[in-house]
């Protein structure tokens, strides 16, 4: 009761202007309310006072006249009335003209031997000329107060807001309300925690490390591709290190008003250094982090620039933050500015990367902790099977399984729940209603079975999991391979992937004679693949170990290619040859086993989904087995190794 009380003291905090408005509205409409008086005209007035029914005339302000009737004009003209209101109200009112209304008065009442006699009187309607002028001031503050509610973020602050446009928007964790995530709910990021849990101990424990000379560190920035857990991390630790914690976005320090964000980190260092030693986070730094001079677009970038500055001096200036430390995320540390990279402001850079097999598999426990599951989910098959998911991903995964089984009115989340939820998130959405005719039905089909029968026969290819002519997303097919996830790759295996990729396009021009749209996927990621090879990894033999690849990103606001145009057409001969020679070994392959592809393919398009038993039972154990369980053998002994890359999964589109 007390919490919604003072929701509703907030929200009339803020509405007092508007009682104020309907108050004043309905004031003036009942002090500014005439009496019942009627309108007349000179020509009625006239023929009143020649017959003597006027008792006297007003005349209000020079405009207004205002007649009030004696009691024969008023039995006259208002036999009905019961109360006797003469003399008291006026009977009859009109709108005049000061000179000319003496006249004709005069003339009405000329040879009579009682004339009545106009009175001028002012009156003052104090109640109208008060709205008169207050109303626009108060619609003016009205709308001023609503702007800075507007651009301070709703916080109902009211008018107070405009004064507190320069105060920080950080919010302070609070150990007790909030909800409280420590390290035990972070899987996945043994290394990134190990970093972050000697910041919290040296919160915790100063003289530890003060004994020995150490200082504390400044700043440490988190840098990983989205979803990794970044924010995760950031909030163990305001949960596990027991001081103030504030946290920000980058965001939040831009605003419209010239000098408004440096003014924010003033005010937010100023309240940290007042609860030292203390945490600050700052989420999404590169919004205001990126470095100066980039832009080509100048204004609002200046705004930016002299937060950004702002933030550098209070990190690391003449003022000194003892017991301040700064922790920052973001997924794009190439485009920060090299003076906030610099150490003596983030002194530690943490890298939170893609989980790795055991850290897919404890982060699946983590996400499985609330979930009802059958007796056939196995967390370390599905690890395997979602290579390259971040953390967010395998959150994901976790509820659209149970979304999926709640859809089928199942009591607990099966193994198949989740398979599925994994290729509605790679391939996107079934389409069960799709209509496809039955020649592109088997377009589909012996396209899909090239790219598996090309990949089962390749050494270096990746290992396939299954294929399926079932349409998903923008995909009317697609199949689903198994890369090893390796730290380097050799120019071979590249080749290798690029001559599985064209196996579809391939199997088109075996079969039917003719190739189709459906490449285009295929098409455009072997293109990536061999210009990759060429320009980037030095794997080709004219261009040699040259590397065109621009880490720091500053070719993309130059006009001018780092190589000449001779080099540029060696290029083009170059990726052109390569492609041309995938396409070429993967139609030789398939001529090869043109009799396992066709099965494959009747296979596909009577059951519509296959799997590696299928292919085993078609084409026999693949010669590199004994290999491929050997080293998944050594992975396993050696969990340490094992580091995930990204998940590719080929999907290929008819048009």
């Amino acid at each position: 009761m007390a919490e919604n009380d003072n929701k509703s003291k907030k929200k009339l905090g803020f509405y007092w202007i508007y009682i104020i408005l309907i108050a004043f509205f309905i004031g003036s409409m009942v002090f500014s309310s005439t009496n019942s008086a009627k309108e007349t005209t000179m020509s009625e007035l006239t023929q009143m006072l020649r017959d003597g029914d006027v008792e006297k005339i007003e005349l209000v302000n020079g405009n207004t006249a205002e007649i009030y009737l004696n009691d024969k004009g008023m039995s006259k003209y208002f036999p009905n009335e019961t109360t006797p209101t003469f003399g008291k109200t006026p009977n009859f009112t009109m709108k005049t003209n000061e000179d000319r209304f003496y006249k004709k008065v005069d003339e009405a009442q000329e040879g009579l031997a009682n004339p009545v006699e106009v009175t001028p009187v002012e009156r003052h309607n104090w109640m109208g000329e008060i709205v008169s002028w207050i109303l626009p001031l108060l619609l003016i503050v009205g709308f001023w107060i609503l702007i800075m509610r507007r651009m301070g973020g709703g916080s109902g602050m009211g008018g107070g807001q405009i004064f507190n446009i320069g105060k920080s928007k950080a919010q302070l964790y609070d150990q007790e309300k909030d909800t409280k995530t420590t390290f035990k709910d972070v899987a996945g990021l043994e290394e990134a925690k190990e970093e972050v849990m000697e910041i919290v101990d040296f919160l915790k424990n100063p003289g530890r490390y003060t004994r020995l000379g150490g200082k504390i560190p400044k700043g440490v920035l988190l840098v990983g591709p989205p979803g990794t857990g970044k924010t995760l991390l950031a909030k163990s630790v305001a949960g596990e290190a027991n001081v103030p914690f504030f946290s920000i976005s980058g965001s939040d320090f831009v605003e419209m008003f010239v000098g408004v964000g440096a003014s924010r980190v003033r005010d937010l260092f100023s309240q940290a250094k007042a609860k030292s030693p203390c945490i600050i986070f700052i989420d999404e730094i590169d919004a205001i982090g990126r470095a100066r001079g980039k832009n080509l677009v100048s204004g609002g970038n200046d705004e930016r620039e002299s937060t950004l500055n702002q933030l550098l001096t209070e990190m690391d200036g003449f003022g000194t933050n003892s017991g301040v430390i700064v922790l920052a995320a973001t997924n794009r540390a190439d485009i920060l500015d090299k003076a906030l990279m610099r150490a003596g402001r983030f002194d530690r850079q943490i890298y939170v990367e893609l989980p790795d097999l055991n850290g897919r598999r404890e982060i699946f426990e983590v996400h499985m902790r609330g979930l009802k599951l059958g007796k056939d989910v196995d967390k370390e098959f599905l690890a395997k099977q979602t290579p390259g998911f971040s953390g967010a991903d395998i959150a994901n995964v976790c509820n659209e399984a149970a979304l999926i089984a709640a859809r089928r009115n199942k009591e607990y989340i099966e193994k198949q729940d989740f398979l599925d939820a994994i290729d509605r998130i790679v391939g996107g959405l079934e389409k069960k209603n799709s209509v496809i005719t039955p020649s592109e039905k088997k377009v589909i089909a012996y396209h899909e079975a090239g790219h598996a029968t090309t990949s089962w026969m390749l050494e270096h290819a990746h290992p396939l999991v299954k294929v399926t002519i079932v349409p998903r997303g923008k995909a009317l097919g697609a199949a689903w391979y198994l890369p090893d996830e390796r730290q380097i790759t050799t120019k071979e295996q590249m080749y290798h992937e690029m001559i599985a990729t064209l196996g579809g396009r391939a199997a088109e021009q075996i079969i039917f004679g003719k190739i189709s749209t459906g490449a285009l996927n295929d098409l455009e990621k072997v293109s990536k693949q061999a210009h990759a090879m060429v320009m980037y990894y030095g794997l080709d033999e004219k261009i040699g170990n040259v590397s065109y690849y621009d880490s720091t990103g500053q070719q993309e606001y130059s006009f001018q290619k780092p190589y000449s145009e001779k080099t540029a057409e060696t290029i083009d001969a170059e990726v052109r040859n390569l492609i041309e020679g995938a396409y070429q070994e993967a139609l030789k392959i398939l001529e090869e086993h043109k009799e396992g592809l066709t099965k494959l393919a009747e296979k596909l398009i009577d059951k519509e989904v296959i799997f590696t038993d299928d292919l085993v039972t078609i084409f026999g154990e693949r010669p590199w087995k004994q290999e491929e369980r050997t080293f998944a053998k050594r992975k396993e002994e050696q969990p340490e190794e094992d580091n995930g890359q990204t998940f590719n999964p080929e999907n290929t589109s008819i048009a």
